[in-house]
């Protein structure tokens, strides 16, 4: 079995050793992904469109996506999102969990780690 690793060039890519994404078995694995913007809303958007350029990469698409975690400083601030998620998941929902924790800079109010399946 290949392990395809990919890269998308984030500052904590490096410092704390991990790639954007990992492709294996016929998965694709997304690490936890924050995005740029002022809001949750903003955030949520830009982490979508880096991990949708990783799963491009990697030959697959939001509706190979079996599985999405989101994590956010303050659960309140998730159902802003929902409108944007369900944008993105369209009629191919994945199985979901949200979780309240803190994250690596409290300017981030929003990471959303994804798993897809390969299409043959």
């Amino acid at each position: 079995m290949t392990i395809q690793r990919i890269s998308s060039g984030g500052e904590f890519e490096a410092k704390v050793g991990y790639c954007r994404a990992v492709v294996a078995g016929g998965w694709v694995h997304v690490a936890g992904t924050v995005g740029q913007g002022e809001g949750v809303i903003d955030q949520c958007r830009s982490a979508l469109t880096i991990i949708g350029n990783a799963l491009a990469e990697a030959g697959a698409s939001f509706t190979d996506v079996v599985r999405v975690t989101y994590m956010l400083p303050d659960r309140r601030e998730f159902e802003a999102c929902w409108p944007v998620l369900a944008e993105t998941f369209g009629a191919n929902p994945p199985v979901a969990t949200m979780i309240e924790c803190g994250l690596i800079d409290p300017k981030y109010r929003i990471e959303i780690e994804v798993t897809a399946f390969l299409p043959k």
